[in-house]
């Protein structure tokens, strides 16, 4: 999917062939929430100035700054883009920045407010700008009233050096705050560094913390500044703990500042990290004469296996037996009037099925149910198109409460379609976020919780019967929001702690008969206080572009596009670049010369059933593949 807002097209052409293209002025500032004016001018191949009535304008990034069809440009978060004035199809450059507002707002806290002479705490800052938003790394000032009692470094670190209250004060150009330590006497300790020495594999986390035991046998927590001597693995300080994780094996000097002239070290011993697993390709569904979309694995009520795959620019779901995964059978196609079937869900009664609809002739898309009484041979039970006219991109079916959350093209909000009478379907219940410009791709239901996947607006968790904020099926109650600065958010996966989040990014002017080479990432976020998630690594491929995943166990099975289906350990904790960590276990490439693109891949997702991963691949249908772990591989 394209963001359709990157392309704003102005009415009338150019009387001339521009041989070069101006944009003024070619840098520009634009705080966020204000605009700047852009304009172009053309030259012929004399230097000649032509006439220009007709401007595509494009921004790298719509999430940092906007560009409307006369070249207003609005920025929106800080960070630099590219805008590009197209002519003729002829390009001309600016760069625009979006600096980082000051802070208008400040809060200090300390973990401790009494500290012994000769340690050190840090401040602990929430920045906010004058609009209200957080700030990452606001520039502050740090300075103490008090500096024989304690000074603060420009990190806003405060070494203790004798007894007495120190006032600190942090400062920006818009707003100040200050915050109160008292110091004590230095109390003799013994400081060790725990875990001591150890052995451990490439992205394996290590919480490293003080222990510092006084004369008299108690125990205190402190809170030292970590670092390494090296490069090839990082750590991070989060309150008293050291949080370590390397991406090359090695050894590691270990080192926490206590205070100025108080440290202790030890070294971690690294392993380069593997898995002996194969993926081992079983079965193939093929389709070189058209592209496919999603598919979705399931037994039929007859006890047999069975894939359904979506079609994309096409208007036929395939239904192929899957009994034996080795020799898929396509037993029957269903013919819509769609020009893009996405997506494909089952009820978790094996009963009813659902397809989205795109591109319908008479523009009225929806979903269509399927009577799966013969799985083999599924045959239309209803449509629903009343309030989804515009087009339904991805579904998700939740069987207990017997609705269907349907992400809708024309709205961008999702809709909830009661399904209980699968005859005659009926919206019960709808949510959006509140706002004009928006676009929502994905939806996901699990545990009570609907993720919905709101591409330049992140993720949205909502409760929709979890109990933990009110929501019901019917009418979900919103918990968090989490949105990073490129967006592009199409799909979320929860697995435990974490929320795996995928980009995903093409590039202009893509067409499907062609190799696409699309990017995008995954995002690891700590969901452990739902309302206040944290991103704490990615899983990024270079050269590929991330889609549709899946968790099973401790695997994370990836549609990395032209990247094929890639296996991942997510075993233990997670932080930092699980890729060059080599998490990373197994790789299928999904193409061979019989494809609508001979020999480029473009997985779709993954689904683990009974034993073995399903995948579709845009350009050559149905893969069945099987995940052999502790084998040799020569």
């Amino acid at each position: 999917m394209i963001s359709s807002a990157l392309l704003l097209v102005a009415a009338v052409q150019t009387t001339g062939q521009p041989s070069r293209v101006t944009v003024d002025p070619t840098t520009a500032s634009v705080a966020a929430g204000s605009s700047t004016q852009l304009s172009v001018t053309a030259f012929d191949s004399a230097g000649n100035r032509l006439p220009v009535d007709s401007v595509f304008w494009i921004s790298s990034d719509d999430a940092i700054a906007t560009v409307t069809a006369t070249g207003l440009v609005m920025g929106v978060t800080p960070g630099d883009v590219q805008i590009t004035a197209l002519v003729s199809g002829r390009p001309g450059f600016a760069t625009v920045i979006v600096p980082t507002l000051p802070a208008a707002e400040i809060e200090l806290s300390l973990p401790v407010t009494t500290l012994p002479a000769g340690t050190s705490v840090p401040i602990e800052v929430v920045a906010r700008s004058r609009v209200g938003t957080a700030i990452g790394d606001p520039q502050i000032e740090f300075e103490s009233l008090d500096p024989s009692v304690a000074h603060v470094d420009e990190l806003g670190r405060v070494y203790a050096t004798s007894e007495g209250t120190a006032r600190i004060r942090a400062r920006s150009s818009e707003a100040f705050q200050e915050i109160t330590l008292r110091v004590v006497e230095a109390m003799p300790a013994t400081y060790t560094i725990e875990p001591e020495m150890a052995a451990y594999r490439t992205g394996d986390v290590v919480r490293f913390r003080v222990n510092a035991t006084g004369q008299d046998g108690r125990e205190r927590t402190v809170f030292p500044a970590w670092s390494i001597d090296r490069p090839g693995a990082h750590i991070e300080t989060d309150r008293a703990e050291g949080i370590f994780v390397a991406e090359q094996p090695g050894r590691y000097r270990v080192t926490a500042m206590i205070g100025e002239s108080l440290a202790r070290t030890t070294v971690v011993s690294v392993t380069q990290r593997h898995v002996a697993a194969r993926l081992t390709m079983v079965g193939r569904g093929p389709a070189a004469d058209h592209h496919s979309g999603d598919t979705w694995v399931f037994e039929g009520v007859d006890g047999r296996d069975y894939a359904y795959i979506g079609t994309f620019f096409y208007d036929w779901m395939k239904v192929w037996d899957v009994t034996n995964p080795a020799d898929p059978v396509l037993t029957d196609s269903i013919q819509l009037d769609a020009r893009r079937i996405n997506d494909v869900k089952i009820h978790p009664n094996n009963r009813v099925g659902i397809v989205t609809r795109e591109g319908a002739s008479d523009r009225r898309n929806g979903i269509v149910l399927l009577d799966l009484t013969t799985p083999a041979h599924p045959t239309i039970l209803s449509e629903y198109t009343a309030t989804v006219t515009g087009g339904v991109h991805n579904v998700w079916i939740h069987g207990p409460g017997d609705v269907v959350y349907a992400a809708h093209n024309g709205t961008s909000d999702i809709h909830i379609i009661d399904i209980s009478d699968p005859r005659s379907p009926l919206e019960v219940g709808r949510w959006g976020l509140d706002k004009q410009d928006k676009g929502l791709h994905d939806v996901i239901v699990q545990d009570g919780y609907a993720y919905l996947s709101y591409w330049d607006d992140g993720v949205v968790m909502l409760d929709i019967g979890a109990g933990s904020h009110g929501g019901s099926p019917t009418q979900p109650a919103f918990v968090s929001q989490f949105k990073y600065p490129i967006g592009n958010t199409h799909v979320a996966w929860r697995a435990g702690q974490y929320l795996f989040i995928g980009d995903e990014l093409f590039p202009p002017g893509w067409n499907a008969d062609f190799p696409i080479e699309a990017r995008g990432y995954i995002h690891v976020v700590d969901y452990s206080d739902p309302e206040r998630p944290v991103e704490v690594a990615r899983y990024e491929v270079p050269e590929a572009g991330a889609h549709n995943v899946w968790v099973e166990g401790n695997r994370l099975f990836v549609g990395y596009y032209q990247g094929g289906l890639r296996v991942l350990d997510i075993s233990g904790e997670l932080r930092g670049d699980l890729y060059r960590q080599g998490r990373e276990i197994a790789v299928l490439k999904t193409s061979d010369a019989q494809t609508t693109t001979p020999n480029w891949p473009m997985t779709w997702g993954a689904q683990v059933f009974k034993g073995h991963i399903y995948t579709s691949d845009l350009n050559s249908g149905l893969w069945i593949a099987r995940l052999d772990e502790e084998v040799i591989i020569p």
